[in-house]
């Protein structure tokens, strides 16, 4: 289902209150919470610049890959059973669920490999982290463009999505 609305300009963004969650329709899936979840993961994951400037630095308020993970899977389960459950609950179609199918294989794959408590370091140089990136920033894509949102905006901070998870 595509949705007729254009993404807010980035400027008019913060502080203005819409029927959105930062673009997002509120009401439109019915898990919408696991979805931002999902989608804020998935968006880190995405993005190697992001993860140079708050994940190696340390930056406040953006966690860190095992953080990312968790919020991948915590409620979903994907770590042991396929997005395609959820289709129609979280996402909205095969095609979403299939891309976070190999976001997270190849995520949770890495992350067995370094351990949980890795430094980001050991995620970053591991050989398998570039295809990993490629693959949550497909499902990023597909999943931000379906909620009419601009996939190119940075991933906005944990306080930011906390504050969105409890909007309605």
């Amino acid at each position: 289902m595509q949705h007729a609305h254009q993404a807010p300009e980035k400027s008019s963004r913060r502080g203005r209150r819409s029927p959105t969650m930062g673009g997002m329709p509120v009401h439109d899936m019915p898990w919408w919470r696991w979805r931002s979840n999902v989608r804020s993961a998935l968006h880190m994951l995405s993005d190697p610049a992001f993860q140079q400037e708050c994940w190696a630095t340390g930056r406040p308020g953006y966690g860190d890959v095992t953080d990312a993970v968790y919020r991948l899977v915590e409620d979903t389960w994907l770590d042991n059973w396929s997005a395609e459950k959820y289709v129609g609950t979280i996402f909205r179609d095969s095609q979403e669920a299939a891309l976070v199918d190999t976001a997270v294989l190849r995520v949770l794959r890495i992350m067995h490999q370094v351990g949980a408590d890795a430094p980001v370091a050991a995620y970053l140089e591991h050989h398998a982290w570039p295809e990993a990136v490629r693959a949550a920033r497909d499902a990023h894509q597909r999943l931000a463009v379906n909620d009419g949102e601009d996939p190119e905006v940075p991933p906005r901070s944990l306080d930011a999505l906390a504050q969105s998870l409890r909007a309605v």
